[in-house]
């Protein structure tokens, strides 16, 4: 039996109050034109980040799941074949940086790291190191040129392409010079954009001496500006979950489990930009999950800018029924399910296209439940 089309497109709609959640280099919150007007921007990146910080802080994320994006994977090699092995440090590190040689990513000023980010497990981390560490006292007796023949041929690259973490199974890695360690995303995740026009802010401060006596003046010490912006968000990810089994080594429970995690992680967490500015620790006013056997954004719901002397939000959230509704006399995109979370006054409104609302709780084990009945029962545990 073919493995199904699946897909689980999350649609939410946050209101930020004024804040600056992701700037740019100038440290003006992100911006995009789109409908002819200027938008509120969070980038893709900085939401795929605070989603990934909460998935590690979760009570289910465990040390020996844990993954990391670093150029440092030596350092941490090193450290786990010390500690394993019982050789010293510098030995440990002359050893690994032979073994991680065999990537031919390391960079030319500095052969301890690695040229660019690497994202992968700490128990892919701990291959690598099983790989010498029973005869790590003989390697390193070697002289450099014999040590690096005795750990030429080891499948380092091999233990990085499998065993995947969750994180690395969602979001993907790119090594641009070692196709074989590239792992496809499960995970897409759009840009948020306000769903109205937005306009930046500037917030002028000063801050005085405590301790200047009163006969030297009374003026500040220092004087100066903060750029933000307030606006109601509209974010859109999907995932694709044969992907994500695939890159789970076909493990259909681990997804799952993983795609809970994901959905939970993505709706709750913020970026942190300005964070202790601005207070901006919100949660969405609406959140839809639908089951699909093709991803839909649902932005173009929001390409004429939402006005309204009735609230933003509740304007937005009837454009996203409409789209909701839209997308499937038109297109025919019927969803497999659809499970939402949004408050209970919009029932009259939402419900025929959201559905009745839900308890996010029971939204996410819904729709989890949805995806389960759809796929092939082999590979469940």
């Amino acid at each position: 039996m073919p493995s199904p089309r699946l897909f689980i497109d999350i649609h939410i709609l946050q209101s930020l109050p004024p804040s600056n959640a992701n700037r740019d280099e100038n440290g003006t919150p992100k911006h995009a034109q789109y409908g002819a007007v200027q938008r509120a921007r969070v980038s893709s990146q900085a939401w795929k980040r605070a989603t990934r910080t909460t998935m590690t802080t979760d009570e289910q994320h465990t040390p020996e799941k844990a993954s990391t994006r670093t150029k440092r994977i030596a350092a941490l090699v090193t450290a786990r074949l010390a500690e394993r092995s019982g050789i010293d440090r510098p030995q440990a590190a002359r050893l690994a940086n032979s073994l991680l040689a065999n990537l031919e990513i390391t960079a030319g000023r500095r052969p301890t790291e690695t040229a660019y980010l690497l994202y992968f497990g700490k128990a892919q981390v701990d291959g690598i190191v099983a790989l010498v560490a029973d005869q790590a006292v003989e390697l390193v007796a070697l002289a450099d040129e014999e040590l690096a023949k005795a750990v030429k041929n080891l499948p380092v690259k091999e233990q990085l392409s499998s065993g995947h973490p969750v994180d690395v199974a969602l979001f993907g890695r790119m090594v641009a010079r070692i196709p074989q360690l590239n792992v496809d995303a499960a995970v897409q995740v759009a840009h948020s954009l306000s769903t109205h026009a937005v306009q930046v802010e500037f917030d002028f401060f000063t801050a005085t001496d405590d301790e200047k006596p009163r006969s030297e003046g009374t003026g500040a010490e220092m004087m100066d500006t903060t750029e933000f912006n307030s606006a109601l968000y509209y974010r859109y990810a999907t995932v694709g979950v044969q992907q994500l089994i695939d890159n789970l080594d076909g493990d259909t429970d681990a997804a799952l489990t993983a795609l809970e995690r994901f959905v939970n992680a993505f709706t709750r967490s913020v970026p942190t930009g300005h964070q202790t500015s601005f207070a901006h620790h919100t949660r969405p006013y609406l959140a839809s999950l639908v089951v699909r056997d093709c991803p839909v954004n649902m932005v173009t719901a929001f390409e004429r800018p939402v006005r309204s002397t009735d609230g933003i939000a509740a304007e937005s959230a009837k454009r996203l029924a409409a789209e909701f509704a839209e997308t499937q006399t038109m297109w025919g995109y019927d969803p497999i399910a659809t499970h939402s979370s949004y408050p209970l006054c919009h029932i009259e409104d939402l419900g025929a296209e959201l559905g009745q609302p839900l308890q996010f709780a029971r939204a996410v084990e819904a729709t989890i439940a949805a995806v389960r009945d759809k796929l092939p029962t082999e590979g469940r545990a």
